[in-house]
């Protein structure tokens, strides 16, 4: 019990840091220390898996936690808004999206999945087998993933065509 207790000590120790700036890059830095609460609790209480590079283990329990927070909240504002809609109220939704960045927006409108890849690596600095490792999944299908979320958020960021405005006498023609 003493070796695992000053295992878990250390294993604290060496990566509190690193799980606290990967939680609070996603979430505010309350709920982060909330994330890095759970994720050492799930360490210790599954020490015996902890591997003896427990730094991609352990982002990847953060991750986990942060998911399920993040479908807690979705739930929680789900029912804010059908709340309000029963009342007659609603957001101004477009004035809130108008005022965001180009590419935080673009960032955004990304899939969970990519918007993932792209952290772990700009945000966290991991490498692709670190990152790998969080995701659980092989190297080559992490550069794989990486290389297409690149490639939609470059997309994202491209200027959409102005759609061709209809004159009156083209629309009278048709009709």
């Amino acid at each position: 019990m003493t070796d695992d207790r000053e295992r878990f000590e250390r294993l604290y120790r060496e990566n509190f840091r690193a799980v606290l700036r990967f939680a609070a890059l996603r979430i505010d830095p309350e709920r982060a220390k909330d994330v890095v609460a759970e994720t050492f609790l799930v360490a210790w209480r599954r020490l015996d898996d902890v591997p003896a590079e427990p730094r991609a283990w352990l982002l990847g329990v953060a991750r986990k936690v942060i998911a399920g927070q993040f479908r807690s909240q979705t739930r929680r504002d789900a029912l804010v808004l059908r709340l309000e809609a029963e009342r007659g109220e609603s957001g101004d939704f477009a004035a809130t999206v108008a005022d965001r960045d180009e590419v935080l927006a673009a960032f955004a409108a990304l899939r969970e999945r990519d918007r993932d890849v792209l952290r772990l690596v700009a945000w966290d600095g991991l490498d692709a087998a670190e990152a790998a490792a969080v995701l659980g999944v092989t190297r080559l299908s992490f550069a794989v993933r990486l290389h297409r979320a690149r490639r939609r958020l470059e997309r994202a960021l491209e200027p959409e065509p102005a759609a061709p405005q209809k004159t009156r006498r083209h629309i009278d023609a048709h009709s």
